[in-house]
């Protein structure tokens, strides 16, 4: 049952998606198994650049499965709109599967989003007002409208008037019924073909021994259960989401794949220990081109937080690690790893889940020799740097977990492949 999952490892923007599109090109099955348009993935592929917020990076290869699964929320017309700006750059592209099981973020969801965080006040989450949180709430709540009524007209009728009337009583400016109603049906009229019952295919692909990529949205420490609350996402991008989200059981999966930046990025309010001001993090923020996809906000930078990442690697079970944008930090005299906290004027080597005392954490830091060379037309971690090499065998030695992937770059071929029996197992 050869079966890869793919997390982020921190707080998400690790360069996941580059990682599925370089390893899709062996896999089947490409499934994306959280979240909604809220995150997005940069793909670079034969000179074209490539934004994916809702269709997994995957399909670009056109043996590719591309399956987007039972726990996501999906916008139809970002997803209509995404798919189409695909085709114009490539005609030929994998099969796209929807679970009927999916589902749907309508305007209303965003118009919410939006009216929630302004009431937050000076406690803003720092959302994307997509709509994301508003959908799950009706998921959890049982009055969401998933993909197998969306493409059914009455059933669409129906359901979407008696939703609107709860929600137009909350909206500052109330939607129309029928112009909402005659869009989306439209919308409901393109995707049918696509929907289809997603959780028995992936799990009979799993079964009959097909490769099977799993990759959730954001990071491991946005998880709604297990991330830095209330400072999260309302879904489960660790590990553990992807047999949510896919109906698979634990023992379907073999590895996990867990991608951190080699420094720490993190985009929305929220504690930040090893953060970064001044000059230096707009440094790397520019050589990194550090902004959102789905926003186009700066990322808030800092450095690689060891002890955030050990217990990562620990919650997520990585069987190894993936370490991204290495050559971003050529150039600089020294680098700096946290390798544990002061909290209350005491030592700690554990990541507190509380969240009061991450707040008031100060990082305890290392400091590594940095190095200058340029490492984008490397083949090979043997061929880096000794202070580069230095810098990912502290990873390594700290959160005892193997690195099996250094990216070097943003195109395809700007990646190291060290490790291939941590990524599938035949």
């Amino acid at each position: 049952m050869p079966s890869l999952i793919i997390v982020g490892a921190l707080w998400g923007d690790e360069a996941k998606g580059k990682l599925v599109d370089v390893l899709s090109e062996e896999a089947d099955y490409n499934v994306r198994y959280s979240g909604g348009n809220n995150a997005g993935h940069t793909v670079q592929a034969d000179g074209e650049s490539f934004k994916f917020h809702l269709i997994p990076s995957g399909i670009l290869h056109p043996n590719i499965t591309a399956v987007l699964s039972a726990g996501m929320v999906i916008c139809p017309k970002a997803l209509l709109d995404e798919l189409e700006t695909t085709l114009a750059k490539r005609p030929r592209i994998g099969r796209l599967l929807i679970s009927g099981s999916a589902h749907v973020v309508f305007p209303y969801h965003r118009q919410l989003d939006a009216l929630e965080e302004a009431e937050r006040g000076e406690n803003k989450i720092g959302t994307t007002s997509r709509g994301i949180g508003p959908a799950y709430q009706d998921k959890v709540a049982r009055s969401g409208i998933r993909m197998w009524d969306f493409i059914h007209e009455e059933r669409l009728r129906e359901r979407l008037k008696s939703s609107l009337a709860a929600k137009n009583v909350r909206l500052k400016e109330p939607i129309g019924f029928d112009a909402l109603f005659e869009e989306y049906r439209g919308y409901a009229d393109r995707l049918r073909e696509f929907v289809g019952e997603a959780e028995w295919e992936v799990a009979e692909a799993v079964r009959s021994g097909k490769r099977v990529l799993m990759e959730g949205a954001q990071g491991a420490l946005l998880d709604l259960d297990i991330g830095t609350y209330p400072y999260v996402t309302s879904s489960h991008p660790t590990a553990a989401g992807a047999c949510l989200g896919t109906g698979l059981t634990p023992r379907a999966v073999d590895n996990v794949l867990g991608v951190c930046v080699a420094y720490t990025t993190r985009v929305g309010s929220g504690p930040f220990p090893t953060e970064l001001c001044g000059d230096l993090a707009e440094r790397i923020r520019s050589v990194g081109n550090e902004f959102g996809v789905s926003t186009g906000r700066p990322r808030r930078i800092g450095w690689l937080d060891l002890t955030a990442l050990k217990f990562s690697c620990r919650m997520n079970g990585f069987t190894s690690l993936a370490v991204t944008r290495l050559d971003v930090l050529s150039g600089l005299s020294q680098i700096a790893v946290g390798v544990g906290y002061e909290i209350e004027g005491r030592r700690s080597d554990q990541f507190p889940t509380d969240l009061w005392k991450l707040e008031h954490a100060e990082p305890v830091l290392e400091y590594l020799p940095g190095w200058d060379a340029d490492l984008t037309k490397l083949s090979s971690r043997s061929s880096l740097p000794k202070q580069a090499e230095a810098l990912l065998s502290k990873i390594e030695a700290f959160t005892e977990t193997p690195i099996s992937i250094v990216s070097i770059g943003p195109d395809r071929e700007q990646t190291m492949i060290e490790r291939k029996d941590l990524l599938w197992r035949d």
